[in-house]
C-alpha cells in the first residue's frame, strides 16, 4: 500500500514523499493542510490523516490549531534533502534525453534509495553538463 508509512528507526519512502510535498506546497506560499495533501496525492483523507499522525508522532511535523501542517526542523531538513535529490536527478535524467514524465517518475523512485555518495557524484555530473 503506497500511502502507508512505517518506521523502523528512520523515515521511509512514503514519509519522505509527504514531507517533500508539504515543502513544495509551502514554496507556493500555501498554508498546507491535510486536504491539500489528499488532493496532491489522490489519496483518501483517512489515509492522509494516518500518515499525518505518524509524521507528527515521529517529530517531523506539527499541526496547528487550524489544521495547518508545519515542518519541524528535522522534517524540513529531510524534506529539503529529498526535494534536492528529486530536482537534481530529474534534471540529469532530462539531460540524458529521457522524456520529462519518465524522468520525473524515475527521479521520484531513485531519490529514496540512492546512496549519498552516489548522489553527490551525479550532482557533480549534472553541474558539469550545464
Amino acid at each position: 500500500m503506497k500511502n502507508r508509512i512505517e518506521y523502523t528507526g528512520h523515515i521511509h519512502e512514503s514519509g519522505e514523499d509527504y514531507l517533500e510535498k508539504i515543502l513544495m506546497l509551502q514554496e507556493q506560499d500555501k498554508n498546507v493542510r491535510s486536504v491539500d495533501l489528499a488532493a496532491a496525492f489522490g489519496y483518501s483523507r483517512p489515509a492522509i490523516s494516518r500518515a499525518v499522525k505518524v509524521l507528527k508522532e515521529d517529530g517531523f511535523i506539527l499541526v496547528g490549531n487550524k489544521g495547518q501542517l508545519e515542518l519541524t526542523e528535522e522534517g524540513r531538513k529531510k524534506a529539503e534533502e529529498t526535494l534536492a535529490r528529486h530536482r537534481v536527478l530529474t534534471k540529469l535524467f532530462k539531460k540524458l534525453g529521457i522524456d520529462s514524465d519518465i524522468a520525473e517518475t524515475d527521479a521520484c523512485r531513485v531519490e529514496h534509495i540512492i546512496h549519498q555518495e552516489t548522489f553527490a557524484k551525479l550532482a557533480e555530473l549534472a553541474d558539469k553538463l550545464d
